[in-house]
Formats: C-alpha cells, structure tokens, sequence
C-alpha cells in the first residue's frame, strides 16, 4: 500500500495546480475547441519542442508518421515500424514485442529509446525486468499519429535517452468519426481494431478504441503465438486557455517469443539443416514444453517446484491512468502531466544456448560423468523420447542433437510519474528567449522470481524432447544423464525487488536572434534513490542418485542481500539552426547523455559496477524542402564511453553462461543519414531512408588475459554499416475509387556476431507490396512482405557467439526474417 501511495503521489504531484489553472480567469483568446491535431497539424511536431512547431523549423532530427503512413508501411510489429526511419537499425524477428531498438550505433538493445504516449513514459526505465516500452504503448487505431526524435533534445525531455518514440493518441472533436478495421493474415492472423470518438458536450469530448488478435504465428509454435489485445480511451475538456484530458489504459496480451535457431550443421557448415527446421516456420517452441516442471532448493533446505507453459509466452497486463493539463496563463504556457502505471509480466520461453553436436560425440563426453554417478559397469549411453524407453536413433534424421534453456519468470511493476512545466517567452533587445523550465518525479519498482533450466532435444520444429540414458554391457539401464528431458535443474535461480524514487530538473532556452536564427541550449539533472534486495542462491546437488540432471542446480541460502545505490546524471545539449528560407535551412548539435544503471541493478545477486555510461553525441544536418518534397541529411558522431562488453560463455560443467570475459572500452559511431521524400506529382510519391555509418569497438581492456588488440577497431556487434529502404507508391482514381498501389524494398548490410568479427551475418534485402482500394467509407487492402522469400539472420547465438563467433565464416545459427506472408486488411470510416 505505501509503494502505491508514494508512487500515486509522485505522479499528482506536477498537476496539483491543475483545478486552480482550470477556473483560473485569462485575458488569452479562446483556443480551438476540440482540434483534431491529425488533420490540422500537417507536419506539426510537439515531441522534444517548448511549443508546436513545423517539422522544418526544428534544429534535430524528427519524423512523423500518420496513420495512412504507418498503413503503407504495413509493419508486422512496432520494431518494423521504426526500422524504416533513418538511424534506426531495429532486428523485428523476435515477435510482437521485446525487439530490437538501437539508434545510430549506439551498443545497446533498447535502453537508450523511451516510448512514450503524449509525451510521457508509463514507465520510468526505458527497459522494464524483460519487457521494454513496446509492451506496453502498442500501436492500433487509437494511435493518431507518431513522432520520433532521434538525438537531439532527446535526454532533455526523457531520461536516459538518446531517441524518443512519442505515440499522440486519437482525442475528440466536434465531429464524430469513428472506424473498425478487419485484419486478416494467411499465418493465421486474425486482429480486430476499432475506436470512436466525438463530443460530449460544447467542450468535452471522448475516444475509445483498441484491439483484439488470435494470431497463429509467423513460425510454428504448435499452438497460437499471440491472443490477447488493448483497450485505450480518454476524456478531454477544453478551457477558454486550455484543456485537461483524463486517460485510461488497458493491456492483456500474450506474445510469444521466437529465438535463435539452427540454420546449418557445425559439422559441416555447408550443410542445411532446412529439411529438419524449415526456416521460415521452423522454431525450437514445441507443445512438450506446455507442461514444464521446475525445481530447486528453497532457503530452509527443501525441494520445491512450480510448473510452467511455453504457450503462456510473454502474458503482459497493465493498466495505466494519466492526467495532463496545459494552459496559458497571459504569457505563461502552463503544462503537468502525471500517470500511474501498475502490472505484472509473466515470462515463458525457450532460449538458444550451444550450437548442435554431433549426437555420438555429444553422448560420449558424459560417459565419464555417467560412470562417476552411476559405477564402472557404464558401458555406453543412448537416447530414448524423453520420459519413456522408446529409442530414438539422432542418425535417421540429422545425426545432432541439442540443447536449450527454458525460462520462466515472474515480474511486478509500478510507475507513478509526473512533469510540471512552465514556459514564456521573453523579447529582448536582441531577438527572443523562449525558456522552458520543469520538475520531474518518480516513483516506481519491480520484482522478479526467475527460474532457468535447460532440455536436451533433437534437431527439428517443434523437436522432441530426449533423455540421455546410461547403459550397462547387457543393456540395463543404470540412470540417466538427463530427467524427462531436462538436461540441468535450475541453472539461474533469482528473486528480489526494488523500489526507486528519481527527480530531475531540467530547462531549455530556445533563441531567435533574428529571423531564420536560433540558438537553444537545455540541461537536464536527475537524482535516483534505489532500495532493493535479492535472495542469495549457491550450487547444490538434489539428491537423485538416478540421474546427473539435478547435481548442479541452484539453491536459496535463506541469506537476503540488501542494496541501497543513489546515482545521478546530468544531461545536456545545445544547437544551433539557420534557415537560409522556408526551403533551405542547416542546423548543428552537440548532446551530452549519462545514463547510470537501471533499477535492476538493486535486486541483483552480484554487486554491478558503479559506472554510468556516457554518450557524446555531434550533429549536423541540411534540410531542403519544395513542395511536397523533402530532403533532410544528417552527419552524426557519438563516443559512447565507457562501454562494458562483458561476453558470457557457455559452462557444461555447471550448465550457466557463467564463464566471463569481460572488455571495458569504448564506442565510436560516426556515419550521416538521409530521409526525403520525393512527390514531382499528386499521384506519384517516393519516400526512402538511408543510413550509412562506422560503428567501431575503441580502446579495449580486458583483465584476464584476453587479447582486446583483436577488437580493436572491429565492427560493433550486430551493427551493419548500411541499411534503409524506399518506398514508391502511385495513386489514381477509377470509377470513383481511389486506388494506391506501393512498394517497399529494405535491405540490411553485413553484420558481426562476434566481438572478434570472426562470423558474419550477411547481407540481405527484402520486397513487399500493397494496394488499396477506397470506396466511399469502405477500404479495402492486401499486402504481402517478403514477397521472394529473401534469407536473412539477425542476433546470431548471444548466449554462446558474442566472443569469438560460431566457428563458421557465416553465422550457422541466428533468428531468421520471417518468410513470405499475406494480409488482407478490410475497414469502415464513419
């Protein structure tokens, strides 16, 4: 209850003058009642800006997406989405949700980006305990329209962050309008979406929408891959000088995760394994797994287990409530924004560990085990279907077989959060100043309750389980390395919680010296509180003398470990921009982010390193528009330091990615960026996004031994060099229908699963194509991706490869794109 009460108080606090600003009398003129922003705004942007400006006005780099954009695009999921805008190279292989986010270089999964909904997170950290932002802010036709700053005033008006993905939601007007939308797919998608909205009175108006989807999936699981949805809905009333709008969210959704797979055979490389696991439908997820026991020794000294279902996948719920206010007080703009977040995440899935072996020589370096355990009379191990004595012979199929982890965790969440800002702008004797100053808190938490433990398995979609059994010279069995299929009990066990407070102050100058000049500078100061604690675990033996399976499995000590940390940050940027006309304009900024560890850090069973990671980022953009056209280039340099590659390998002796080497160093990026869109006429348009950059490993150490020279200079991880995408599209009228016929080709440069660039991902590009027919209120489209069924691996093997590769010039394991896959999508306006 006090977590609740603290961090609801966090959140109300920015709007406590809101009923006050509310009746509050003013001289200013009354404001537009009820605006729809979609259809008046044009490309008006409101992210990472004091006040509205025009796209073209800004001194960053900004992108908006509307709804019919985001249509055309025809993203299978948010990752999709954000991948074709310039500077993000986004990996969208892994489902739904919990992809791939990073922002021109920069060496990080995710943590650098907030997802916001009108301009406020519904969670402090931008990665919650396995879950990000795109979990939680899912996008539908509640969802007006995008606006995505990459860089820029970024860690002014976000913490932690180098990129922002504001979604603006859907609000009312004076005219109602509505739409429901069919969307059907030949992976057995099946989405319904819908939202309405419309006025109440003269100046209070709603909306209300969301989603439903049963979705099958893109690879076969042997049971549905998504089934769930979102319901999102908000009140809004306007003032003579304002408005206050009260909003609600809702998030029950399943998503299940899909991770690497085996693409060849280690053996023999130029071997494929698509017979056996088919790679655009093949995964390791199998039905065997729908009914997982999971055991280990609590603190008192006592086994306990807990089950767990693979199809639960990732079960997010989450309800939000936020309130915002903005109003002007003569020349005052007057803005608060507060929300309160509580959910819970509930985690199933099958994790990639080592690549496949050769099933004889993978039997026999257990036999000296299996002898130790079970006595001299050993003579040899086989395989049997996991939980019976049905032989399985590795040799009428692949002759591999494999291991996996299965994690299942637990993780519940709160973030109450508000921002209270004011704004003026001042007339000087040399331009004008308009400052922007606000205080921002949090409070928030989560806990977590993990269990991982690994299954040995063949080599195939949803592959049998299989247990290693020891024979004697007659063919008794004697025991068995594995147990129904477990090859390990419990190779991570974790449980703690956190609770975190963080303010921060920040301000913003925005200068006009004289028209086409402006100058703008912010700083931003964050102050965290954390207090937390995790239960201590130590290696145990279960006791089974009839299998090895159980011998090294964690345990609780019964020893709580308590942690307090206290880290802060100050951020900063400052630019400069110069508009030669309403056409041609440069800009230039320099950025400065520090982000310190997040609030997982105070649950953790091992202390974290006291290190907050710092970006220096440089900017310099040309921005050229003419008509409906437009070009937008940006030059782009960051030194992110210190970068702490700590890479984990795989131990067979105790089945944990336990053995470390880490590298401490730092990241340089530097590359330039390209966003125009090209319309000569109104019925031919081509818009594209093109990246071009050097990520690089820089100034490598490494205490134990290992050679940093080899990484000297290497490509940075997963990080391509190039990658973008165009998109033409023509429009034309027949027999009073509008018809829009388009395309999109992306392509992906050459990537690195190694620290060392031993093994490569290659390049890969990808087609896709739509139409769509509109008819009076009705609109029809078909779309398909991949239309040549293009190969393509992203990831590779993190648990095992991020060293030194995969053995193999060419990544053999990885996440595949999705193949060829179709969608129909149907929908009423009204």
């Amino acid at each position: 209850m006090f977590k609740t009460i603290l961090a609801c108080g966090s959140a109300l606090a920015a709007i406590t003058l809101c009923s006050a600003a509310a009746n509050a009398e003013t001289a200013t003129q009354p404001a537009s009642k009820g605006a729809d922003t979609s259809e008046e705004a044009g490309d008006i942007i409101v992210t990472g800006s004091t006040r509205a400006e025009r796209r073209f006005d800004v001194s960053y780099a900004i992108n908006t997406l509307n709804q019919d954009e985001v249509a055309k695009i025809a993203p299978v999921n948010m990752a999709d989405l954000i991948g074709q805008l310039p500077g993000f190279q986004t990996e969208a292989t892994g489902g739904e949700v919990q992809n791939i986010y990073r922002l021109r270089g920069l060496p990080s999964d995710g943590s650098f980006v907030a997802f916001q909904q009108d301009g406020i997170t519904l969670f402090q950290d931008n990665d919650g305990y396995f879950w990000r932002g795109d979990a939680l802010i899912k996008y539908d036709l509640m969802s007006d329209r995008l606006e995505v700053v990459r860089g820029g005033p970024a860690p002014i008006y976000a913490s932690n962050s180098a990129a922002i993905i504001n979604q603006i939601t859907v609000t009312g007007s004076d005219t109602p309008r509505g739409k429901a939308q069919v969307t059907l797919g030949d992976t057995g998608l099946y989405r319904l979406d819908a939202y309405q909205a419309g006025p109440i009175n003269s100046n209070t108006y709603y909306a209300i929408g969301g989603f439903l989807r049963y979705h099958d999936g893109y690879r076969d699981n042997g049971f549905p891959n998504d089934k769930g949805g979102q319901l999102r809905a908000n009140i809004k009333h306007d003032f003579d000088n304002g408005s206050i709008k009260l909003s609600l969210n809702y998030v029950n959704d399943h998503n299940v995760f899909y991770l690497p797979i085996p693409v060849a055979d280690p053996t023999d490389p130029s071997v494929s394994l698509n017979k056996y696991i088919d790679y655009f439908t093949g995964t390791l997820n199998t039905p065997e797994l729908r009914n997982v026991t999971l055991q280990y020794r609590d603190g008192a000294g006592n086994i306990q287990s807990r089950n767990s279902d693979l199809s639960d996948g990732r079960h997010m719920q989450m309800v939000n409530v936020g309130l915002q206010y903005e109003g002007e007080f003569g020349d005052w703009l007057v803005s608060a924004k507060g929300g309160y977040t509580q959910g819970k995440l509930d985690f199933a899935a099958l994790y990639s560990t080592t690549n496949p072996a050769d099933a004889d020589t993978y039997a026999a370096s257990f036999l000296t085990k299996a002898q130790t355990a079970f006595g001299s009379d050993v003579t040899s191990l086989g395989y049997v279907y996991a939980g019976t004595s049905t032989v399985y012979d590795p040799y009428t199929q692949s002759g591999l077989v494999m291991q996996a982890q299965y994690r299942d965790i637990h993780s519940k969440f709160y973030s109450g959060q508000g921002d209270l800002s004011v704004a003026r702008t001042f007339h000087t004797g040399i331009g004008e100043h308009d400052i922007k100053v606000g205080l921002y808190a949090a409070a928030y938490g989560e806990s977590r309750d993990v269990i991982y433990q690994n299954y040995l398995m063949q080599v195939a979609g949803q592959p049998a389980l299989l247990d290693l059994v020891a024979y004697s010279s007659s063919g008794a069995v004697l025991g068995a390395v594995t147990d129904n299929g477990v090859l390990n009990y419990t190779t991570t066990l974790a449980r703690g919680d956190t609770d975190a407070t963080m303010y921060g102050l920040y301000g913003n100058d925005t200068w006009t010296v004289l028209p086409g000049l402006r100058i703008d500078a912010g700083i931003r100061y964050e102050k965290y509180h954390y207090t937390g604690w995790a239960a201590q675990t130590e290696q145990v033996n279960l006791g089974d003398a009839t299998t090895l399976a159980d011998d090294t499995t964690r345990g609780y000590t019964g020893t709580i470990i308590n942690r307090k940390y206290s880290p802060d940050s100050i951020n900063w940027t400052a630019g400069v921009n110069y508009d030669f006309s309403g056409s041609v304009g440069i800009y230039g900024r320099a950025s400065h982010l520090e982000q310190p560890y997040s609030v997982s850090a105070a649950m953790s069973e091992s202390t974290p390193s006291n290190i907050t990671t710092k970006v220096n980022q440089f900017e310099a953009g040309l921005k050229l528009r003419s008509g409906r056209s437009y070009l937008y280039v940006t030059g782009f340099y960051s030194d992110f330091d210190p970068l702490n590659s700590s890479f984990l390998a795989y131990n067979p002796a105790t089945g944990r990615n336990d053995q470390t080497v880490p590298f401490v160093g730092k990241a340089q990026i530097k590359g330039v960026e390209f966003d125009g869109h090209f319309q000569p006429v109104a019925w031919f348009s081509l818009t594209g996004a093109l990246t071009l950059a050097d990520p690089k490993y820089k100034n490598f150490e490494n205490a134990q031994g290992a050679d940093p020279s080899l990484a000297e200079g290497n490509q940075i991880v997963r990080e391509p060099k190039i990658y973008g995408n165009i998109r033409p599209s023509f429009n034309f009228t027949s027999g009073g229908t509008d018809i829009s016929v388009y395309g999109r080709y992306t392509y992906t440069g050459k990537r690195y699963v190694d620290i060392y660039n031993n093994t490569a991902m290659a390049a890969f590009g990808t087609f896709g194509a739509g139409v769509t027919a509109s008819h009076g209120s009705w609109q029809l489209q078909v779309v398909g991706d991949n239309l040549f069924n293009a190969h393509g691996l992203t990831e590779g093997n993190t648990r095992t490869d991020g060293l030194s590769g995969q053995g193999s010039a060419e990544a053999i394991y990885g996440r595949p794109i999705y193949g060829r896959n179709f969608r129909l999508v149907v929908s009423k306006s009204w």
